[in-house]
């Protein structure tokens, strides 16, 4: 996105959810009005502090004055929302809260540092930051429909590149194209019987009253959910994997499913509560576990898959296609995708600790040891990789970077369209502001008349 986008949303969370950073107290007013909306000084001036507090190294003349702006133009945001009718599903609300609650968990060291900190429990917190959430959710998803429709052609990305100065065009660090082989090696079925024993007898303590919560944070393989007792927040049945959900759906408040099975391995679970289409459970995943056997067998078979490849009896492409049970690459003879940028290539920041270490011990064309890799499933798989090709650090152009270059110049032109929208909101918005910052030099005139 342009510039002025980030600056849009820089300062979006801070201003809806602050920690305070001060016992002290603020003497409060209303210094602005948008919409119906009202902006205090202790939304000021809590932002203000909370970024001296990060460290962050802020010009203090019109800091406040830019803070201020910032909020007015969310409130701006948000007041056409609500005449636009825009929704947020409660099931995302809840999945957000989580995510920042943890955020703040692991800055402060602990849930009841959290607790002792604001004075209230974990649950008075969430419902404190529940609408604050919602708000900036409905926030962003106005900003998006706002800049939705915004379309870059060819000659206009062309044009863009062209007037870049020579010392903005992007550097592009170092990339890799990659290609691999993967082999899914089966569990047997004593590992299948010993994780749904292990579940079994989990669930029969769970029935004879000990708490599903503990024994989630104890024993289930899930780490996100493991250290919040196993709970996944509201979500829908397409959030959930399918045979998971199926059951999810199926449970009445507090009772424990039988054992499920997914491509994650196999679950308990039990359910919280139901909100229309959205249910809030807890689970306890059990995987089952490698055998000795397995794991020689699929180094084998990569061996051997390997050696005929360096030996020029299999290209790597009819082997990918052949052996590799990764059925997003096997098609495209194992080359990967990168998720960011939905090319095939990669800097070394955008791989994984253990992809990044395997790779940087390869030449172009080389071929890769098999190795042990969790996919995102969790599960243990095997892979050779080779690496295709580096492509040097270079200063961005059209023949490489036609991709990038489009997005910045997309981003250039939102960034336009948002701001003319802006102009255009506040000659038929509601706005006054206190005299105390009518001397703002706010970057939209409109807010002062």
């Amino acid at each position: 996105m342009g510039k002025g986008i980030q600056w849009i949303t820089v300062f979006l969370f801070a201003w809806l959810v602050t920690i305070p950073v001060t016992g002290q107290a603020i003497i409060d007013r209303i210094v602005a009005i948008v919409g119906e909306s009202t902006i205090l000084e202790s939304d000021i001036e809590n932002q203000y502090l909370q970024m001296k507090a990060e460290g962050l190294r802020i010009p203090t003349k019109h800091m406040k004055c830019n803070i201020l702006e910032d909020i007015m133009v969310q409130k701006l945001l948000l007041h056409q929302a609500k005449l636009d009718s825009l929704v947020v599903e409660e099931g995302q609300v809840e999945r957000q809260l989580d995510a920042r609650l943890q955020y703040y968990i692991q800055m402060i060291g602990s849930k009841e540092k959290l607790e002792d900190y604001f004075h209230k429990t974990y649950l008075e917190i969430k419902e404190d930051f529940r609408e604050p959430m919602r708000e900036q959710m409905l926030t962003q998803q106005m900003q998006q429909k706002i800049i939705e429709d915004v379309k870059m052609t060819p000659r206009e990305v062309r044009a863009f590149y062209r007037s870049l100065p020579e010392d903005s065009i992007p550097m592009i660090s170092e990339q890799y194209v990659i290609q691999q082989i993967q082999i899914n090696p089966p569990y047997s079925e004593e590992a299948k019987l010993a994780a749904r024993q292990k579940l079994l007898e989990l669930r029969k303590r769970i029935l004879e009253g000990e708490s599903f919560k503990t024994l989630a944070m104890l024993y289930s393989e899930d780490p996100g959910s493991a250290r919040n007792g196993g709970e996944l927040g509201y979500q829908g049945k397409a959030q959930l994997v399918k045979n998971f959900a199926r059951v999810a759906f199926s449970l009445k408040q507090g009772q424990v499913s039988q054992i499920v099975e997914t491509p994650f391995g196999y679950h308990i679970i039990q359910m919280i509560d139901r909100r229309g289409d959205q249910v809030n459970v807890r689970h306890i995943l059990v995987k089952p576990k490698l055998s000795a056997d397995a794991i020689r067998r699929a180094h084998e078979l990569l061996d051997s898959i390997a050696y005929q490849i360096r030996m020029d009896s299999l290209s790597f492409e009819r082997a990918a296609f052949l052996y590799s049970e990764d059925d997003k690459t096997r098609t495209m003879g194992g080359l990967m995708i990168n998720p960011a940028t939905g090319d095939t290539r990669f800097t070394i920041a955008q791989l994984d600790k253990k992809m990044a270490d395997v790779i940087s011990r390869l030449k172009p064309g080389e071929i890769s040891d098999p190795f042990q890799y969790v996919d995102n499933t969790g599960n243990v798989v095997f892979k050779i990789v080779k690496l295709k090709s580096i492509i040097s650090a270079h200063k961005a152009n059209l023949n490489l970077d036609y991709d990038l270059l489009q997005n910045m110049a997309k981003g250039g032109k939102q960034e336009e369209v948002f701001h003319n929208w802006i102009r255009e909101e506040l000659k038929t918005t509601y706005v006054k502001v206190n005299e105390a910052y009518r001397h703002c030099s706010f970057r939209f005139k409109g807010w002062v008349h």
